[in-house]
């Protein structure tokens, strides 16, 4: 009798271990990203999940079943009837022809591990020079999903025309979502017919643009009304905001800032893994009108920028001042550089480089 209802206990322990487990539910498993080109860059779509079990969802680990699938996830416990997601990205560069990758989804949901897959076909710039529109998002193809602006001076307006097709089989209007102040958009015809071709104009205002610079902005397509801000529909629009200098009358030029920096390349010598060590630069203007710092373009996480003045008089000096977070440096030689942007008319564009040696 002890015997039986020992059994039942194990039994009824084991239901309610079950039912205390988290569930993993995607919406979707698969992605087809359709036909990319090798020199728009990374792929990208984000996998959403809910946990609809009873017990915090943890994803312990997402592998990609090769190096050129680059997976990243939420890493944080996700409570019962909450989401989260698995953003993966395909790199074409250099692999040209069809691709199918599989990533596995590893968590401590009921079903431990989840597959899931994208694929799609890379056109080489040779390919994709012969096909019209070799990109298809949501049903409108066009030849690029990146929108290029290229060089844009402070002050003026630059449009760029995307020419594409209506590739289903009703009439669309399109609208673009997501966009900047500074940037605006103009669709013709208003109305497209299936099959047939129409132009986006993209126009570039950087009097309303606060940087300088580089500038990349993420738009969405709206196709009929259908608001989507997925990856399937993302186009991206990107540009440099510069300054001209061909405008300059030769007293401007003789008043022109000079940017000064004795030593652009600055070593720390030893930094020791796990640490922090800072730095400074400093910087000069020779000229006779101020120095502006435009912009300071720092694509490294672990240098932090400080102490510059954005505005430095003739005659004067100011320091930059930096700090490195060697807590996931790797050991060994380091090389980081980052970028000056100022109206220096003969050094509008400075790199300044930090090196040293990783050491435990």
């Amino acid at each position: 009798m002890r015997k039986f209802g020992f059994l039942v206990a194990c039994l009824v322990f084991s239901v309610l271990a079950i039912a205390q487990k988290a569930v993993i539910s995607f919406d979707v498993k698969s992605h087809d990203f359709g036909k990319i080109n090798e020199d728009d860059g990374k792929a990208t779509y984000v996998f959403d999940f809910k946990n609809e079990g009873n017990s915090p969802l943890v994803v312990t680990n997402v592998k990609a079943s090769c190096g050129c699938t680059t997976p990243s996830w939420t890493k944080e416990p996700i409570e019962p009837g909450k989401k989260g997601s698995i953003t993966v990205s395909y790199n074409p560069q250099g692999r040209p022809g069809t691709f199918s990758k599989i990533i596995t989804v590893t968590s401590n949901a009921s079903e431990e591990q989840v597959q899931l897959s994208i694929k799609g076909e890379v056109l080489s710039k040779a390919a994709a020079e012969n096909v019209p529109y070799p990109v298809n998002l949501g049903g409108i193809l066009l030849k690029s999903k990146v929108v290029k602006m290229d060089n844009i001076q402070k002050g003026k307006t630059r449009a760029v025309a995307v020419e594409f097709q209506n590739g289903t089989k009703q009439n669309v209007k399109i609208n673009i979502e997501n966009l900047p102040p500074y940037i605006t958009v103009s669709v013709s015809p208003e109305t497209v017919k299936p099959f047939e071709n129409g132009k986006m104009t993209f126009t570039f205002n950087s009097k309303k643009c606060p940087q300088w610079g580089p500038v990349s902005d993420e738009v969405f397509l709206n196709v009929n009304g259908q608001k989507k801000r997925s990856e399937d529909v993302k186009m991206s629009v990107a540009g440099n905001v510069v300054e001209d200098f061909s405008t300059m009358t030769l007293e401007q030029k003789r008043k022109a800032p000079i940017l000064e920096i004795q030593d652009r390349t600055l070593n720390l010598g030893v930094i020791k893994a796990g640490t922090k060590c800072t730095g400074k630069f400093k910087i000069s203007n020779k000229g006779q009108t101020s120095l502006e710092i435009r912009r300071i373009l720092n694509y490294n996480t672990e240098i932090l920028l400080r102490g510059a003045k954005l505005s430095v008089p003739g005659g004067r000096t100011s320091e930059l001042h930096f700090q490195v977070n060697a807590k996931d440096l790797p050991v060994g030689k380091y090389r980081k550089a980052f970028t000056l942007q100022t109206n220096d008319p003969d050094n509008s564009y400075t790199i300044l480089t930090v090196t040293g040696i990783v050491q435990k």
